[in-house]
């Protein structure tokens, strides 16, 4: 049986795909750093939930100590700030990418040794339209995603030999709690300017995570899960 490992699984998108995963026969583990309610539930449905802060080194060495190898890596987890870049602190800006970046930086070097010793493995890190096209006032959440995008060419170039694939989703406005934020006039504007008319659902993003960590011949690619929201 393949396992795999989702960072931020315990919600929204990471949640989607854990379950998705798990139908489709594999053994999933999940990570999560603070939402102890959400870790409690996704345990109820029986999947094996470990806490990690992904953007500490130590904490990531210890979650994959605990966990071993896996087949495929979800780099899911992530936090977004909206807030305008004269009023963006330093500590704010580098927090935004340890996680987002760094987060996904450690996790495959932690993940890869094993894969490479099997000559075989897929890391899908997850983006968002925002690092396609860039957010007004989220430029820090942008510039980290966009970070992630380059990161995915680089690192399937690199190991690409080694049989291990490397690729990217890039979500649109997604019905995730990190979109509570906005009211609902606001949702309605974002909405009237996405193709598809709608929001997407995190099912959606979790079908196409699944996809490319499944089709063996697409590997360094990116690809747009937003209703024409980045066109």
């Amino acid at each position: 049986m393949q396992q795999a490992l989702i960072t931020g699984g315990v919600r929204g998108i990471g949640l989607a795909t854990a379950r998705l995963f798990a139908r489709k026969g594999y053994a999933v583990a999940l990570c999560y750093s603070a939402d102890e309610e959400s870790a409690a539930r996704a345990r109820e449905e029986g999947f094996r939930v470990v806490r990690a802060d992904v953007s500490d080194e130590e904490q990531v060495r210890a979650l994959f100590g605990e966990i071993g190898g896996v087949d495929v890596l979800v780099n899911n987890a992530g936090i977004s700030l909206v807030r305008q870049i004269q009023d963006t602190s330093l500590a704010e800006w580098d927090r935004v990418f340890a996680v987002n970046t760094a987060g996904a930086f450690l996790c495959a070097k932690y993940a890869l040794p094993a894969m490479l010793k099997r000559g075989r493995g897929c890391i899908v890190n997850v983006s968002s339209v925002w690092g396609v096209v860039g957010g007004s006032c989220e430029v820090a959440y942008s510039a980290s995603k966009a970070a992630l995008i380059g990161f995915t060419k680089a690192l399937a170039k690199e190991v690409g030999y080694a049989g291990v694939r490397v690729n990217c989703v890039a979500p649109g406005v997604i019905g995730t709690r990190m979109n509570d934020r906005f009211t609902k006039e606001e949702q309605a504007a974002l909405c009237a300017d996405i193709p598809a008319g709608r929001q997407g659902a995190p099912e959606e993003v979790a079908a196409a995570i699944l996809s490319l960590a499944e089709n063996e011949y697409i590997t360094g690619q990116t690809l747009g899960v937003d209703g024409g929201f980045g066109l």
